[in-house]
Parts: C-alpha cells; sequence; structure tokens
C-alpha cells in the first residue's frame, strides 16, 4: 500500500512534466512524418510507417527515462525533500519500488495513447487487421521500457542525474548487442570469453522485447514468446530493485 501511494505521487508528478507532454506531441508528429517519407519506400510504406511509429515508442520512451526517470530519486535528496519522507515509516525499498511503479505507468500511458494513435493511422490506410500486432508490439515494448525505467532508478539512487544517464544509456545500448556479444564470446578463449558471457548475461535481453519486424508484416508473435518476456522483465527489474534497494537502505544522506 506504501509503495502505492509512492507511485501515484510520482505518476502525477511525471504526468504534469512538460517534457513528457511535448514528447507525447513530438511521437504524434513523427507518425505523420512517416507517412510524408512513404512514397520513397518504393512500395514499403505501410511497414515504414508502422516499424517507425514503435521505434518512436522505444526510443521517446527511452528519452523520458533518461530525463525524467534518472532524475526522480535525486532530485528529492537535492531539493531535501527526501528527509521529510523517510522520516515517516516508509522502508526505502518501498520508496524505491513506488518510484518505479509511477513512472513505469506513465511510460505505458505513453506507449499506449502512441499504439493507439498508430492502429488508428492503420485504420485510415484500410488495415485495421493490424490491431493484434500493434497491441503485442506495444506491450513488449513497455515492457523493454519498465526494464530500463528500473535501471534508472538504480542509478539514480546513487549517482548524479549526469552519471545515472549515461550510465543508463550505456545499458540500453548494450542490451542492444547482447545477443552479437554471446556470438563473439563463443569466438574467444579462455578468461575473455567468461568475461564477456558474465557481461552479456548482467546487460538486459532487450532484442527479447523486439516484435518490430513481426508488426510491419501485421503478424502475431505466440503466447510463449510473451510470457517469457514478461517473466523475464519481471525476473530482471526484481533484481535490479533489489540491489539498489541494498545499496539505498545503507546510504547516508548527510
Amino acid at each position: 500500500m506504501i509503495a502505492l501511494l509512492v507511485a501515484r505521487n510520482t505518476f502525477r508528478e511525471v504526468v504534469r512534466d512538460r517534457v513528457l507532454m511535448a514528447l507525447v506531441i513530438g511521437g504524434l508528429v513523427l507518425l505523420l512524418g512517416t507517412r510524408l517519407a512513404s512514397p520513397l519506400a518504393m512500395g514499403e510504406g505501410l511497414r515504414l510507417t508502422v516499424d517507425l511509429g514503435l521505434s518512436s515508442i522505444s526510443w521517446l520512451g527511452l528519452l523520458v527515462v533518461l530525463t525524467v526517470g534518472t532524475a526522480l530519486v535525486s532530485k528529492e535528496i537535492d531539493r531535501k525533500t527526501i528527509f521529510n519522507l523517510l522520516s515517516r515509516p516508509l522502508p526505502r525499498p518501498f520508496y524505491l519500488i513506488g518510484k518505479w511503479l509511477g513512472l513505469t505507468v506513465a511510460l505505458a500511458t505513453v506507449a499506449g495513447i502512441l499504439g493507439v494513435a498508430l492502429w488508428l493511422m492503420l485504420v485510415l490506410l484500410g488495415h485495421a487487421a493490424y490491431a493484434g500486432s500493434i497491441a503485442e508490439a506495444v506491450f513488449l515494448a513497455t515492457l523493454e521500457l519498465a526494464v530500463i525505467n528500473s535501471l534508472a532508478v538504480m542509478f539514480s539512487a546513487l549517482s548524479t542525474p549526469l552519471l545515472s544517464a549515461l550510465y543508463t544509456l550505456g545499458f540500453f545500448l548494450g542490451g542492444q548487442w547482447c545477443a552479437d556479444l554471446r556470438l563473439l564470446a563463443a569466438r574467444c578463449p579462455g578468461s575473455l570469453r567468461m568475461l564477456l558471457e558474465g557481461t552479456a548475461n548482467v546487460l538486459p535481453n532487450l532484442p527479447l522485447f523486439n516484435m518490430r519486424t513481426l508488426a510491419a508484416s501485421g503478424e502475431l508473435t505466440s503466447w510463449t514468446h510473451l510470457a517469457i518476456a514478461s517473466v523475464y522483465a519481471l525476473l530482471y527489474c526484481g533484481c535490479v530493485l533489489s540491489l539498489a534497494s541494498a545499496a539505498f537502505e545503507s546510504r547516508d544522506f548527510k
């Protein structure tokens, strides 16, 4: 219940942020811009619209995490408002979980708005049957943003906003290439192989949440894929938030 109260307040704070509104408007403009570029797609205008529309959800969500999420905790530390919060019977782990949950719900809202806008555009183009694939792709993109958000909250609790943004961006980029890192590790000998495999296991497996290629063709993914992605996201977020809570519990704000 305490974490839900923190999440509600965080959601309200994020929704009122002008950055979030600007990014939502920018996403809608970008969706319209994809139609202007379709004549250059050599007959693949529909695929281009879906692919870029779904990509905009991930990248704009990442911008929200980098600009808002990485400062969620450090901002309250700088303003000294965290002393008032933690002086109450509010366990620090619940505080971090509430922060993560509130921003994750806000990210899901943004993803939902852009997803609906993309589907409505496809309806106008006579492709309403893409609804299922768009919904699945948006769901997986939301899971991806939840994972990145957990990293942002962890770094925000331990470092400055600038460093938190750099660390979070690094994990995001590394997570996009973790499959290639595993292939590289398989070709390396001994200790280097173990190092690369360990790094790949620590990085989030973000390709698991990418079904833009399927969605661009109007195809659905399997329920098994959706279940595995959901469980993986919950486990990864749980591990990251547990590490963040353990480090945040011992932090001295004086």
